[in-house]
């Protein structure tokens, strides 16, 4: 019973990784395709598009890619070498989405945004 519920959130843990790649393939992709789309646009404002889009795919991507990491690190092989791995994986993962989150919202994720106020 183990070893197949192991086996299952290996796979699962596997297909969150597959999801968070192709996310990022057909993000990027897609905001290629957007941003070429905007031919009467300036130059400088389809670039910004751009990298806005990319941004959020890479993002969403990051997500489930961490989602994965947990999985695989903590329920099929929970040992203190691999769960020290996955924290820093989560880390330099948590510090590349803040980072990108800066760049696309241009603020940091625990800044509120100006037409929200506060609770």
């Amino acid at each position: 019973m183990t070893d197949t519920f192991r086996g299952l959130m290996a796979l699962i843990g596997l297909a969150l990784d597959a999801v968070g790649v192709l996310i990022v393939g057909l993000g990027g992709a897609l905001a290629i395709l957007h941003a070429a789309a905007r031919r009467q646009a300036p130059l400088s404002d389809r670039y910004r598009l751009l990298r806005a889009n990319l941004g959020r795919a890479i993002l969403l991507g990051l997500e489930f890619l961490i989602a994965g990491d947990i999985i695989r690190s903590v329920v099929v092989d929970p040992t203190l070498l691999n769960v020290a791995v996955l924290g820093l994986i989560v880390l330099i993962r948590t510090f590349l989405s803040m980072t990108l989150q800066l760049e696309v919202e241009g603020r940091w994720p625990w800044q509120r945004t100006p037409n929200h106020p506060p609770d």
